[in-house]
């Protein structure tokens, strides 16, 4: 896993690389930018900070976790970080966007790269825990991801998806 420019639609170009292993700073630098509800949205819990535990559990990068983590031109704090845990074939992923660049086609262009990285790896089937409140997060796999099987999971929507074959 390389690091690379994608370009956007609008233009700007979008730096993403692979987490570092234990890149505490990096992490934190994404939370930080998180409003409030992008954080609940994110974690399905209020969430002030970020404690010793999450930090560890955010930071792994390994065979099993894989992390991504994007730049635009003109900002060096990173803007959105996007994560999954392998399970055999199948992986389960969260992305957090910056509140200040969402809306802009970030997210939808780092998920995309996530998921090229992943079906690298042999991933066929993507699952994710997203809030019920949160529109924009079960839009973006729809495009990514196509068909979806969603069904609540207490407050929270659990969202299976096959992986489309690569174009």
């Amino acid at each position: 896993m390389h690091s690379r420019v994608v370009e956007l639609r609008h233009g700007r170009g979008l730096l993403v690389r692979p987490l570092r292993r234990g890149d505490v700073e990096t992490v934190v630098a994404v939370f930080d930018r998180l409003g409030e509800q992008s954080r609940r949205r994110r974690f399905l819990a209020p969430k002030q900070h970020l404690d010793e535990r999450d930090l560890q559990a955010l930071t792994v990068v390994d065979a099993r976790h894989h992390a991504l983590v994007a730049y635009v031109e003109g900002d060096a704090r990173p803007v959105a970080i996007a994560r999954l845990v392998r399970d055999g074939s199948s992986a389960e992923i969260a992305v957090a966007v910056a509140d200040d660049h969402q809306q802009r086609g970030f997210g939808s262009a780092l998920t995309h790269e996530l998921i090229a990285d992943a079906r690298a790896a042999g991933v066929t089937e993507i699952t994710a825990l997203v809030s019920g409140d949160n529109r924009a997060a079960v839009a973006l796999l729809r495009r990514v991801a196509g068909a979806l099987e969603i069904r609540f999971e207490g407050p929270a929507l659990s969202i299976r998806a096959r992986l489309p074959e690569a174009a």
